[in-house]
């Protein structure tokens, strides 16, 4: 029997201190140039040491392996747009449905389509670094701030289900991910996934408040 076991891919620590905190960003931005530069197959420890200037060893104090490279920096990404939705539903707490649902959606988006080349490398080795673990954790974070926020608008009485705020985030990450893997995000077109997402979210959106739910 095989008992052999599956690589780390958890980082081995967390920076602490700001020295520590500017190695890791440096290290991160240099997996993320080796990635782009090289491709996942070519990206190695060593490479990213160098473009990072680094030493290996360094790097091994917080990244074990190629692998837990990738998930960080996957992690990092996932960060990143789970803190803009948060940060959105946050501001647009009290507002009609409609401005809330399109500041979230816009704020979504904007998020994923910074940097579309990024975006589209993390999906493609997303499955292979624990991707399915960090979008789980992820989504619950983004599905409590959607419910919190949806709760609270101004002209809707009636408080979303569980089950619409999941078919809104469904939808939301869907659509994006669907514009990027097909490899068109030019800027008219990012810009018609906004409002063509904004519609489809209000529309949904204002149809469960103004009709009884049987799910």
């Amino acid at each position: 029997m095989n008992t052999a076991s599956k690589p780390t891919i958890e980082p081995r620590k967390k920076p602490v201190q700001a020295r520590s905190t500017i190695t890791v960003e440096a290290i991160m931005e240099a997996t993320i140039q080796v990635l782009l530069s090289h491709g996942v197959e070519r990206l190695t420890t060593t490479r990213v040491s160098e473009r990072a200037g680094v030493s290996v060893g360094t790097l091994y104090q917080y990244y074990p392996n190629k692998q837990s490279l990738l998930f960080a920096l996957l992690e990092q990404h996932m960060e990143q747009i789970a803190s803009a939705v948060e940060t959105a539903c946050d501001y647009s707490h009290d507002k009609p449905l409609a401005e809330m649902v399109q500041y979230v959606v816009e704020r979504f988006v904007d998020a994923k389509m910074q940097r579309t080349d990024i975006s589209m490398a993390l999906y493609r080795i997303s499955t292979e670094v624990g991707g399915p673990e960090l979008v789980k954790r992820a989504t619950g974070r983004l599905q409590k701030a959607l419910g919190t926020m949806l709760n609270t608008a101004s002209d809707v009485n009636d408080k979303p289900e569980p089950f619409a705020i999941e078919m809104m985030m469904a939808t939301m990450s869907g659509t994006t991910r669907s514009v990027l893997e097909a490899g068109t995000a030019s800027p008219l077109r990012i810009q018609k996934l906004r409002e063509h997402l904004v519609l489809l979210c209000q529309s949904y959106m204002k149809s469960l408040s103004t009709t009884p739910s049987f799910i």
